[in-house]
């Protein structure tokens, strides 16, 4: 019952009800509380004047609500009567329940009756503290209010109820164990208060005081008091006015206001409204039960959302770290890579290093020995070898012409780290449910009429729907492995169209396409398939050749202007898949021995293909041929070429293997194994050497039943 004691306590003096009367806006007061929040008003606004003017129609009259400040918890805690000039300024105060009321506007005179025997000053006004409704009390004063006795009964029930030792009344802040009573006043007092508020002289020495249990036990068995009239003190309650609301005695009925009103028996409309109060509160009892396993069900997600905070904040964690793992072991393979191209560079300086040492100490004893040769004073000897020794002097000069003396290495790293699309990830990483409210785009629409495949590579475009309002920042176009694998990301950028190069022979890729902006990415478009091309359709790389070579035929026949091998690579490199070219010689003089095969791109230029471990390589003249790889020579076969002659690459990267043809004859067993990773057809060639190149050859029928046997 401890849920119901704010119920039964003063909104005023928050302590229990004592004499409690009714208003007319239903709330209850002390009586004497009542007494204490009167106000005076102007003698134009009382009910007198009201009734001689015709505009009273009931025994208590509201105050218009325009003609008062109404107080709530913003107010600054003052407020008058707006429409009195000569009422005033009265301060509002809060009552320990929180509730503003008015105090007194001038202390009540002394006096020794009852505060419903004392008179009231005339014109008084009394305000609800909780609903803030306003009256005119009539001449009755406080007693045209009926009291509630049903209160005063469950206020009795409910201090009988409660076995700790009773309380002081009229301790502020934590009551005091009460030690009397005063039967008179019918309050508890503990010690302190006793001697403050109800000092032993005066009227007040004549009261007689009680220990509190013998206090409790008088209360307890006082007769309860008779419900008389309000406006017929001597009658007693007997019938219940329907119309009023109220009950009515039998005078009323004949003398007063309602007599002309329905009215029912007393007991009946009691045993009613018990009625309709029970079923009123059983559908409160049922939102109450409600509230309680709401309350348990907050106080439990309480718990959960502490638990549920403490793994997503694990979790969180959990994945930044990986994040962070991953960077760092992306980091260590970068760096591994910037070492591998540090190690090369070095390599490759050094060889020059190595090469142009050899080359300058041949001509630096050429020099010295035609020097010598030139204090000779032998006509006829000299004559015999000058010949001779002038050749060999132009010949070693040409040797030193164009890209001798260049360097075939930079200084500089030709790597560039693009970490724009991590870091726009990075920007983009957050909680979906808390990302801005803004759309996403719209999916994007790849233009088929101008996506297509050229060898090895494949060309994509794409749209934003013609009726899409929202704004892409960006795309994000991805493609499988060839295999039906996963797909990876393979462009990132604001354009609307991209050439993937780099791709694999006769192979079927699913490319698919994506938009983005700071709220997310859009739904994936629809996947479009691409066949790459069966065979290989390229011809030579001037970009990447030996400044030597000299070009022709669209970039399909070379041959070379110096004396010395020279390099020179197809613009197409394989990784994947079988691949047949051919190469015919235009022109072959004074028997040297061109060299045919693949290589990768950095391999060395001016060097016989085949000398360094960038390339593997048949070279051969006219009477036989090598293999020859990192300048280790494998496998003489008899057999060479001349003018007219075809010789045949093969390289069969599904196998690992790379093979050679000589009209249409294999040279030799297989000439390298276990060859993998990225591969341009290569040659190395001299002046005396012309080439043409024939590529989108199938494989030869001989070796594809070999293939298919094996």
């Amino acid at each position: 019952m401890e849920e119901m004691e704010e119920e039964l306590k003063c909104p005023v003096c928050g302590s229990f009800y004592r004499e409690p009367i009714i208003l007319p806006c239903s709330h209850n007061l002390c009586q004497a509380c009542a007494r204490n929040i009167l106000v005076q008003t102007p003698e134009s606004e009382s009910p007198q004047s009201r009734r001689a003017s015709g505009s009273g129609v009931s025994d208590y009259d509201y105050l218009d609500l325009d003609k008062m400040s109404l107080y709530s918890e913003a107010d600054s805690g003052y407020g008058s009567y707006g429409g009195f000039a000569s009422a005033p300024t009265t301060p509002c105060q809060k009552s320990p329940n929180g509730v503003r009321v008015f105090p007194p506007a001038m202390p009540p005179p002394a006096t020794h009756l009852s505060p419903a025997l004392a008179p009231v000053p005339r014109n008084s006004c009394i305000t609800c503290p909780q609903c803030h409704r306003s009256l005119i009390l009539d001449d009755r004063g406080l007693r045209g209010f009926p009291k509630n006795r049903v209160l005063e009964g469950v206020i009795d029930r409910y201090q009988q109820s409660k076995a700790a030792a009773l309380k002081c009344q009229l301790c502020e802040k934590a009551p005091k164990e009460a030690t009397v009573m005063c039967e008179q006043c019918d309050v508890f007092y503990c010690d302190p208060c006793r001697l403050r508020c109800h000092p032993p002289r005066g009227p007040l020495a004549k009261h007689r005081l009680v220990p509190p249990a013998q206090g409790r036990v008088s209360r307890r068995l006082s007769p309860r008091k008779v419900s008389t009239c309000t406006d017929h003190e001597l009658e007693n309650h007997s019938m219940y006015c329907v119309q009023c609301k109220m009950p009515v005695c039998y005078q009323c009925l004949e003398e007063g206001k309602h007599s002309s009103h329905e009215v029912k028996a007393l007991g009946a409309m009691w045993k009613l409204h018990k009625s309709q109060l029970s079923q009123a509160l059983n559908g409160l009892s049922d939102r109450a039960k409600e509230a309680k396993e709401f309350l348990v069900q907050l106080r439990n997600m309480v718990q959960q959302i502490q638990e549920n905070s403490v793994e997503f904040e694990a979790c969180l964690v959990a994945q930044c770290d990986a994040l962070i793992d991953a960077l760092n072991r992306r980091k260590a393979q970068l760096l591994a890579r910037v070492n591998k191209e540090h190690e090369h560079k070095l390599k490759v300086v050094r060889d020059q290093i190595s090469h142009c040492t050899v080359k300058l100490r041949q001509t630096t004893g050429l020099m010295e020995y035609c020097l010598e040769v030139i204090k000779e004073n032998d006509p006829s000897g000299f004559l015999q070898i000058s010949d001779a020794l002038i050749r060999r002097v132009h010949l070693t000069e040409d040797q030193w012409g164009k890209g001798t003396l260049t360097p075939r290495m930079t200084t500089d790293f030709d790597l560039s780290l693009d970490n724009s699309p991590l870091l726009q990830s990075i920007h983009q990483l957050d909680f979906v449910q808390m990302k801005a409210s803004s759309p996403v785009p719209a999916t994007p629409i790849l233009q088929l009429e101008e996506c297509c495949t050229h060898n090895n590579s494949a060309t994509l475009s794409w749209k934003q729907p013609p009726l899409s309002t929202v704004p892409a920042e960006g795309y994000i176009l991805e493609l499988d492995d060839g295999n039906g694998g996963q797909f990876r990301e393979v462009y990132v950028g604001k354009e609307t169209m991209c050439t993937v190069d780099g791709l694999h022979f006769n192979s079927t890729y699913n490319a698919r396409i994506k938009a983005f902006n700071k709220t997310g990415v859009s739904q994936y478009s629809k996947t479009l398939v691409l066949q790459t091309s069966e065979v290989a359709w390229f011809a030579f790389d001037p970009g990447s050749a030996h400044s030597d070579i000299i070009f022709s035929n669209d970039n399909l026949t070379v041959t070379c202007s110096s004396y010395d091998d020279r390099v020179v690579l197809g613009k197409t490199g394989f990784s994947k898949g079988v691949h047949y070219w051919e190469l015919t010689v235009d022109r072959y003089d004074n028997h040297p021995d061109p060299a045919f095969g693949v290589a990768r791109i950095d391999v060395m230029k001016d060097v016989m293909l085949g000398k360094d471990d960038k390339a593997w390589a048949m070279y051969v003249d006219n009477n036989r041929s090598w293999f020859m790889h990192n300048n280790s020579h494998t496998n003489r076969t008899e057999g060479g070429i001349t003018k007219g002659a075809t010789i045949g690459v093969l390289l069969d990267l599904n196998r690992k293997t790379l093979t050679f043809f000589i009209n249409d004859e294999q040279q030799g067993p297989i000439a390298f194994e276990n060859v993998e990773g990225l591969f341009f057809p290569a040659v190395s060639l001299n002046r005396n050497v012309q080439v043409t190149l024939h590529t989108g050859l199938p494989v030869p029928d001989f070796y594809s039943s070999r293939a298919s046997i094996a």
